[in-house]
C-alpha cells in the first residue's frame, strides 16, 4: 500500500481497512478510554482514536508482527493525543527523569483509588504525567512498558508518577473543560429530532445544508446528499427514537432502541452548525463505547 492510499476517501471505507478494524475490535473501547481521558473529551478522544487507526493501518506493512499489536497501537494512540494537545495550546511543563524520587511508594496508589473517579482526576495533570498515571495506575501497564509508551526511561516514568499522584491527592478537583454554550444549536437539535423521530425525512433536509458532509465513523465519510443515511435508519430491525441530550457538557443526539417497554441508550450522533444549518452529521454508531465513557449522559428532552 502507497504512502499516499488512506481508507478514508469520500464514500464507503475500503474492504482492508474495515478488515483491520474488525482484527481490532476488542482493543478500541480501551484505546478509546485512554485518548478520551489524555483529550479531556469523550467525543475529542475518539477522533484522535480514529486518526491513530488511520496511521497504524498506514503503517502496517512495517510492522513486525513478532511484536505485540496493543503497545504498538497505543503509542500510536499516545502520540496523536500529545500532538492534539499542542494544537489546543496545551502548555506542556518541562520535565526531567532526575525530578521527584526514584521509587513510588505503594501507598500512594491506594490513597487516590483505582476506577473511573482516578480517570477523570488526571485531566489536571501535564501531558506526561496524564499518561503515565493512566497507563500505570489505570491501564496497568508496567513501568517498562509505559516507559516504551511515552518514550521515557523507567526513572521518568517513576518519577513522574510521584509528581503526578502527588498533584491529584493535592488537588482533588480538576480542571473541567466546559464546552461553551450554543443556543443555536440546541435549538436545531431539537429540531431535527423532532421530525426524525416522525420520519419527516423532507423536514429534516430542510435544516441540513447542501453541501453538507457526513461521517459514519469507521464505515463512511463523504457528502450527505445521494448517501442512504436516513434510509438505513428505516430499516433498524427494532424500534428506536433520538433525543437531544448531553455528553460531558456539549449538546449531543443520543440513539435510543427500544425494547420491552424500556429504551436503552445506544449511540450517539454529533451535528454541526454552519450558518445556521447543520453542515456537518457525525454519526457514532460503530463506537458504542463512547456512552460508557462519558461522564455524563443528560437529556435535555425525553
Amino acid at each position: 500500500m502507497s504512502n499516499t492510499e488512506h481508507p478514508n476517501q469520500s464514500g464507503p471505507f475500503e474492504p482492508r481497512y474495515l478488515a483491520f478494524l474488525e482484527t481490532i475490535t476488542q482493543l478500541r473501547p480501551s484505546l478509546h478510554r485512554y485518548c478520551a481521558r489524555m483529550t479531556g473529551s469523550v467525543m475529542d478522544g475518539e477522533d484522535v482514536v480514529q486518526e491513530a487507526l488511520f496511521e497504524a493501518y498506514r503503517k502496517l506493512e512495517k510492522f513486525d508482527d513478532g511484536r505485540a499489536l496493543k503497545p504498538w497501537l497505543f503509542r500510536i494512540a499516545h502520540n496523536r493525543c500529545i500532538d492534539f494537545l499542542r494544537k489546543r495550546g496545551v502548555r506542556i511543563e518541562a520535565e526531567t527523569a532526575a525530578a521527584g524520587p526514584d521509587q513510588v511508594e505503594s501507598n500512594e496508589l491506594l490513597a487516590l483509588g483505582l476506577g473511573g473517579a482516578l480517570e477523570h482526576l488526571v485531566i489536571s495533570l501535564p501531558p506526561k504525567e496524564r499518561a503515565c498515571v493512566l497507563l500505570k495506575d489505570v491501564f496497568d501497564h508496567s513501568l517498562e512498558e509505559v516507559a516504551e509508551l511515552v518514550e521515557s526511561t523507567v526513572g521518568g516514568v517513576k518519577a513522574a508518577l510521584h509528581r503526578g499522584r502527588a498533584r491529584i491527592k493535592a488537588s482533588p478537583t480538576p480542571r473541567k473543560i466546559q464546552a461553551p454554550g450554543n443556543p443555536e444549536l440546541v435549538q436545531l437539535l431539537g429540531l431535527y429530532v423532532e421530525r426524525f423521530n416522525r420520519r419527516d425525512w423532507n423536514g429534516v433536509r430542510e435544516l441540513i445544508s447542501a453541501d453538507a458532509q457526513l461521517r459514519v465513523v469507521a464505515r463512511y465519510a463523504g457528502p450527505l446528499a445521494g448517501s442512504p443515511y436516513f434510509g438505513r435508519y428505516e430499516q433498524l430491525p427494532g424500534p428506536w427514537r433520538l433525543a437531544v441530550g448531553e455528553i460531558d457538557g456539549e449538546p449531543m443526539v443520543i440513539v435510543f432502541e427500544g425494547e420491552a417497554g424500556t429504551w436503552t441508550r445506544r449511540w450517539l450522533v454529533r451535528l454541526e452548525v454552519v450558518n445556521q444549518r447543520i453542515g456537518r452529521i457525525t454519526d457514532y454508531v460503530f463506537c458504542p463505547w463512547i456512552l460508557e465513557a462519558a461522564t455524563s449522559t443528560n437529556l435535555a428532552t425525553s
